[in-house]
């Protein structure tokens, strides 16, 4: 049984530790902003839905005990690429201003109000992900997806893997191909392991294998996460996802993101204005702690690439299937959720 990556108990989060995955199963404590904010930046909690809920904890704690604007911005910085992040940390942001004449306790108790609602909302939202994106499968077929875009990396149930787990649900049998997804191995270490806990058949590739399998293998689909989109549709997301939708184009195997509508910035024209983290080298000159490059040799390590829009056959939200062109719909969509958010 895959195990909770984010629990919030008696006013303390309790993150479960993805770098020690899949071999421990082991829990960090967060009693503070602080706490949470380090356990983003050093990835113990991962996947940006998941940073968006636990970064929304955070600032419930810090209504009483911290400097709030302070650990706002502490949380902000503390990974720069994904878009949930910021739009949690704005939503909590929001009420506390709203309420700051509040007594401490009501003030701590209706932003935990708060953080608990944007975590459930996450797990149901991602089950309306789910159902669109089913139907966009065959009822036997194969899917590659790329990094960990499941319940490890949201609130609850995934995006892309919650694709495959409601099509699992609706009866179909999918066999998936996950890279392994380098220099992290988030595909090898995480998504392998909560498909594999879940009965899927499942199979790791490394990244350079994907094309291959393509040319040789009837591929119906691939599906990834995202972790910013822009309002023309072009798609931030884990180093090697781009490489991965090149291929799928050449070989004309529809590829599809998975992600709710909180990771759209319509403040970003395009993939250029998405900012790209970059990461110590260290994870590029180790694997699981094996040195593999000497310090003298540089390293170029962005934890993320952009997938230009034209390259993406459908974006699949809570509220459907987003098609070409991108950038009308996906302002109608934004526009239609503020509406039904102020209802």
């Amino acid at each position: 049984m895959l195990p909770e990556s984010i629990i919030w108990k008696n006013g303390e989060l309790l993150l479960l530790d993805q770098r020690e995955l899949p071999f421990e199963v082991r829990y960090a404590a967060c009693r503070s902003a602080e706490d949470v904010a380090v356990a983003i930046k050093n990835m113990t909690v991962r996947g940006a839905p998941a940073i968006g809920a636990a970064a929304a904890y955070g600032l419930a704690m810090a209504a009483v005990s911290e400097d709030f604007e302070r650990s706002a911005q502490t949380l902000l910085e503390s990974r720069p690429t994904a878009v949930n992040l910021s739009w949690a940390v704005d939503r909590m942001r929001r009420l506390y201003h709203e309420n700051t004449g509040l007594p401490g306790k009501e003030l701590f108790r209706l932003l935990e109000a708060e953080a608990v609602k944007i975590h459930k909302e996450d797990i149901e939202i991602n089950r309306k992900i789910g159902f669109f994106g089913q139907q966009l499968l065959p009822g036997a077929g194969t899917v590659i997806t790329h990094c960990n875009a499941g319940a490890l990396a949201t609130a609850g149930y995934g995006t892309a893997l919650g694709v495959f787990r409601a099509a699992s649900e609706a009866g179909k049998k999918i066999k998936i191909y996950a890279d392994e997804t380098r220099p992290r191995l988030q595909g090898a270490r995480l998504t392998a392991f909560e498909l594999f806990a879940d009965g899927f058949d499942v199979t790791v590739i490394t990244d350079s294998m994907a094309a291959f399998l393509m040319s040789r293998r009837k591929i119906d689909a691939v599906v990834t996460g995202a972790d910013r989109i822009a309002a023309n549709g072009d798609t931030a997301n884990k180093i090697g996802t781009y490489s991965l939708a090149v291929s799928a184009h050449f070989h004309s195997v529809p590829f599809y993101i998975a992600a709710p509508l909180s990771t759209f910035d319509i403040k970003c024209a395009s993939g250029a204005d998405i900012p790209i983290e970059h990461r110590d080298g260290s994870e590029v000159r180790e694997i699981c702690g094996a040195r593999v490059l000497p310090d003298e040799i540089d390293v170029w390590n962005p934890s993320f690439d952009v997938t230009p829009a034209e390259l993406i056959t459908g974006i699949i939200t809570e509220r459907g299937v987003i098609r070409a062109p991108f950038a009308g719909r996906i302002k109608e969509l934004l526009t239609e959720g503020a509406v039904a958010n102020e209802k």
